[in-house]
């Protein structure tokens, strides 16, 4: 009779032990599941719909910025002057143009022209500028201007979270996204966060890329330095919840089984 009793016993506590993992993955199956509205962006648009683009920010050089200024005209030696280098002729190397620091001040130290103020331009109205400081100077010279520090940081859920360099004058916030392999299922779409420096104060700006308002939004161009954060979803705070419970319940479960297994040997 005793030996009966034992044998249910050592049964029921085999059944127990092996209960608490399987129940802590079927909980994690149904809380991880994502529907199509929690995916999908701009669900508010309709089929053939036309938006015009509105959004007409232009990228301003803030303080810190490092600009890459070349001026050309038909005589090279009279441009020579305001274009400035380092390095070369030694072993055969190239010389290495020099950039240009904005400083806390917001202004470069132009060759012959001295100071300039650049903090808060854009890169046409720095070009007119610059034209008229060297009119005195040269005839129809040719002024090309490059940020060199054009760069933009994507964190949280996404598929390849990190810092990039940014070709041209603007970038989109979706652009931004793609260069990280998009959102992963479990980022959070509807309250994405832009936060952007202007000469030492952040502006903080939230967009809903599932509504099709969000391409008139003030960030849906990125500025340099920009960080995008995209925030876990519901179902991703669940999973990390599970994850640990899981964790706790599997550990349970092997001392339970270990145990278990003891006492039947022992018996």
């Amino acid at each position: 009779m005793n030996t009966r009793n034992n044998l249910n016993f050592s049964r029921g506590m085999r059944s127990k032990a092996w209960a608490f993992p399987l129940i802590a993955l079927a909980a994690l199956i149904m809380t991880s599941c994502a529907s199509r509205k929690d995916v999908v962006y701009f669900q508010n648009t309709g089929d053939f719909e036309t938006l015009v683009d509105k959004n007409s920010i232009t990228p301003k050089f803030k303080v810190d910025d490092v600009l890459s200024i070349y001026v050309s005209t038909l005589d090279n030696e009279a441009s020579a002057p305001f274009n400035l280098f380092r390095g070369g002729s030694e072993g055969g190397l190239r010389p290495e143009q020099v950039d240009y620091l904005i400083d806390k001040d917001g202004e470069i130290d132009f060759p012959v022209v001295g100071k300039i103020k650049v903090a808060g331009l854009s890169s046409e109205e720095l070009r007119v500028l610059l034209r008229e400081q060297l009119s005195e100077y040269l005839k129809d010279p040719i002024i090309n201007i490059r940020l060199r520090n054009f760069t933009i940081t994507v964190l949280g859920e996404v598929n390849r979270p990190g810092t990039y360099p940014v070709e041209g004058e603007r970038i989109t916030i979706l652009e931004a996204l793609g260069l990280a392999n998009d959102l992963t299922i479990k980022g959070k779409r509807e309250n994405v966060m832009v936060i952007r420096d202007f000469d030492g104060t952040k502006v903080y700006h939230r967009i809903n890329l599932k509504r099709k308002e969000a391409m008139s939004s003030p960030v849906y161009y990125l500025t340099q330095n920009d960080v995008v954060y995209v925030e876990p979803n519901q179902s991703a705070i669940t999973s990390s919840s599970l994850d640990n419970r899981a964790t706790i319940a599997i550990s349970i479960a092997s001392i339970l089984i270990t145990s278990t297994v003891i006492f039947i040997t022992r018996r």
